[in-house]
């Protein structure tokens, strides 16, 4: 049996990198797909792709720093499905680079509603719906930039990203007695569009691998899969973790 069927999913930053391989995957995997992203071509060319599978997907253009977005992305699935099993509040930003006396104020709070504040709201409206089925698993991507891997002149990033953690926290306490997990899934160095915008160059980039005691940085693909574990049944004892899949980039100093 395919692990997610059945399943209603919310995907966010689902346009490119991790969101979108998540998507392919969940959907090969019998997931019903509400998919969510700023870029609505990317977005519909995904639908189609997933169709053209035999897949189920739906998507809905928007920020998911605006809380009406939040709301909307559960309002549709639940119109189209009447449920909600799993959210992957996946969508993010790197945010400004650089040195942190010459970060703005605003930079530093755009990269902070992006990354944080737009989890809450996700968290906000997602959990009432998945508690209204009994049971739930809502998952944020994280880093391990700011836990277990500090770089430099990424301060929002790294605090951004970070407190998803005490975030993920806190929800998993509150809500595990009524049957909702909630876990946090921290890549290492992805082949993502948001990489190669952090470390622009082909070297950059090859500087980044040999931090990981594997010598690469992952495929999107295999982040997808660990998405995938978190939202299956695989992981039913498994809340508030945070969730290495880093490519031994936390523990390798060699």
């Amino acid at each position: 049996m395919k692990q997610l069927q059945g399943k209603v999913v919310i995907i966010t930053g689902a346009s490119s990198g991790i969101g979108r391989a998540a998507a392919l995957l969940f959907a090969a995997e019998g997931a019903a797909l509400v998919l969510g992203a700023r870029r609505a071509v990317e977005l519909d060319r995904l639908v189609a792709e997933i169709a053209s599978s035999g897949g189920s997907a739906v998507c809905l253009p928007g920020d998911v720093c605006e809380e009406r977005y939040a709301r909307a992305l559960v309002e549709l699935a639940l119109s189209r499905h009447g449920r909600l099993d799993v959210a992957f509040n996946n969508a993010g930003t790197m945010g400004p680079l650089g040195p942190t006396p010459e970060l703005e104020l605003a930079d530093w709070q755009r990269t902070l509603d992006t990354n944080l504040t737009a989890m809450f709201l996700a968290a906000k409206h997602q959990v009432p719906a998945m508690l209204r089925g009994g049971a739930g698993s809502l998952i944020f991507t994280s880093t391990v930039v700011g836990h277990t891997v500090g770089f430099a002149g990424a301060a929002a990033y790294a605090a951004s990203k970070s407190s998803i953690i005490g975030l993920t926290q806190a929800l998993a306490s509150e809500f595990g007695p009524q049957g909702l997990r909630v876990n946090a899934l921290l890549p290492g160095g992805t082949d993502t569009p948001m990489a190669h915008e952090m470390n622009g160059t082909a070297e950059a980039m090859a500087q980044v691998a040999r931090l990981h005691a594997l010598k690469r940085i992952a495929e999107p693909r295999e982040l997808a899969a660990a998405a995938m574990f978190l939202a299956s049944d695989q992981s039913s004892f498994m809340t508030g973790a945070a969730m290495l899949v880093d490519g031994g980039v936390s523990i390798h100093r060699g």
